[in-house]
Parts: structure tokens; C-alpha cells; sequence
């Protein structure tokens, strides 16, 4: 059990404030964060170069240290070891909150093992501020972040969320967008989605309507920019047959390759199409 009281305690230790950036439009930086900025004694950046911008913009002299996915087991333990000393910290990512999709939650979770208090500002979210304007249910929703790569992942992810009443919210290069829609098309049908791209920008935009609408208009207007896509939650009502996407094969090695452990994939797939799964687990492992 532990308890954080992070203005009203004492601790000789210092605090690790998680600082949101623009998403895209600088004035959304808050005053808060910019005083945060100038207040701490180093600023734990994903790119230096990026947020060396961003500080000369609001005139920042904070020094800044290198932290991102490459690099951050091996500097984790030095950041701890000055929030120990004493010593205040920001970590900011290249855009919006930090600690999503970068290793800022390694460091969180390495303060908080030592009891050093861990303060977050509120800030630019590109999911959840393209989700209010979506016009989709913004409750319940998921995020998820950015989707497996590989058409056979996306597949075998997009079919355990098949049956999710939530909106989901998804990130996506804007290179790989029509190949996830035609593949969320197959598993999920022809729901209702929305994609919206350089949020916040002068050149923000959101496509709302159904997949096969949009995937229609994106022949004739192909993507530029960065882009999220909202997708409808199961209404209820009938989806395509698992079994017409993959073979029970195919569909255990595309969710092992999606990051579920192979035995637990065997039984969800024997579970799901009323198969034996000892002779799924046979096939698989090349015993037969």
C-alpha cells in the first residue's frame, strides 16, 4: 500500500512531472506546463532536437536530457538516482501526453518503486480530443495505439476485439490506413468509422462515414499527415465468420505473431471454432 501526497508532502526526494506537449498548435501549451518547464532541473526529452523547439519557442533554458525507447534502460537508473538527490525532472514526449507509446512508463514505474511522488498535467491527448469530435460514443471507448503492422496481426487482433461494444480508438501512418481499413472491413463489417488526420493543424480534418465509404473517397484522396481512426464498437448484430478470414492455423500463428503466448492461442481458437485442441496444438508444433 502507498499513498502519494504530491503538494502536501515531504520527502527530501525530488518529483518526476509528466509535462504534455502540442499535439500540433503551440497554443495549446499550457501555462502550467511552460512554468513546469522552467522550474525543474532537467527536462527527459524523446527528441532533443523536437523539443529544443518547442523550448526556444517559449523561452526555456531548462537543460534538456536525451530519453527514448533506445536509450532508456540504460539512463532510467541515473534519473532515479537524481530524484533521489533531490534533484525535479519533466518528461515530455515529441507530442501530446507522455507515457503513452513511449518508455516514459518504465520511468514511472521506476520512481514510484523508490516512492518518488509522480505528478501529472493535464494536456494535449490527440486520441481522446479526436474522439469527442468524432461523433461516435465517447463512452465506452478503448484505446488502443498503434496496430501490428503485418495484415495477418491486424487480422487476428481486430478478431479478438471483434465482439467490444466500445469505440476504439486507433493510431496509424497514413501509408498504411486503407490496408487496415479493407482489413478491419473483413473482421469487423461495414461499421461506422472515422478518420481524422493533422489534428489541431491548419489543415485538420475528419472522414466520417462508413468503411466502405471511406475507403471509396481515399481512392480519389489520398492521405497526407498524421492520422487516428475511430472505429465503432459490436452493435450487436451479425460479423463475418472468423473462420472465412484464416485458417485455424493461420489464425493461431497470427495471434502468437500479435504477441499472445501459443498455447493460450491454441485454446482460444479450438475455444472459438469448436475444434479439438490437442490436434490444433499437434498442428501447430509440427507433430503430425
Amino acid at each position: 500500500m502507498q499513498v502519494q501526497k504530491s503538494f502536501k508532502g515531504q520527502s527530501s526526494h525530488g518529483t518526476l512531472y509528466l509535462v504534455p506537449t502540442p499535439i500540433g498548435n503551440l497554443s495549446d501549451m499550457t501555462y502550467r506546463a511552460v512554468e513546469t518547464l522552467k522550474s525543474v532541473d532537467a527536462i527527459c526529452a524523446e527528441d532533443t532536437r523536437n523539443t529544443g523547439l518547442l523550448l526556444k519557442h517559449f523561452e526555456i533554458e531548462t537543460r534538456q536530457i536525451s530519453f527514448h525507447e533506445h536509450n532508456a534502460f540504460e539512463k532510467i537508473p541515473d534519473l532515479v538516482a537524481m530524484l533521489k538527490e533531490g534533484h525535479s525532472l519533466a518528461q515530455v514526449s515529441d507530442a501530446g501526453m507522455p507515457s503513452i507509446s513511449d518508455p516514459g512508463h518504465d520511468l514511472v514505474k521506476a520512481a514510484i518503486a523508490e516512492d518518488i511522488s509522480v505528478v501529472a498535467l493535464p494536456g494535449a491527448s490527440a486520441g481522446i480530443t479526436a474522439l469527442i469530435a468524432s461523433g461516435l460514443a465517447p463512452q465506452p471507448h478503448v484505446f488502443y495505439g498503434f496496430l501490428p503492422r503485418k495484415s495477418g496481426q491486424q487480422k487476428a487482433f481486430f478478431t479478438e476485439k471483434l465482439s467490444y461494444p466500445e469505440t476504439q480508438i486507433f493510431y496509424e501512418s497514413p501509408y498504411r490506413v486503407v490496408s487496415t481499413l479493407e482489413n478491419m472491413l473483413e473482421v469487423y463489417g461495414d461499421r461506422q468509422v472515422v478518420l481524422v488526420r493533422e489534428l489541431t493543424k491548419l489543415y485538420e480534418e475528419y472522414q466520417r462515414g462508413s468503411i466502405t465509404g471511406l475507403l471509396s473517397y481515399l481512392s480519389d484522396n489520398p492521405l497526407k499527415g498524421e492520422c487516428l481512426v475511430i472505429v465503432d464498437g459490436n452493435d450487436g448484430s451479425i460479423m463475418p465468420a472468423v473462420q472465412d478470414l484464416l485458417s485455424p492455423l493461420d489464425d493461431v500463428k497470427a495471434r502468437v505473431a500479435a504477441g499472445t503466448k501459443p498455447n493460450q492461442a491454441i485454446k482460444m481458437v479450438a475455444k472459438e471454432r469448436g475444434l479439438n485442441r490437442q490436434d490444433l496444438y499437434q498442428e501447430y508444433h509440427e507433430l503430425v
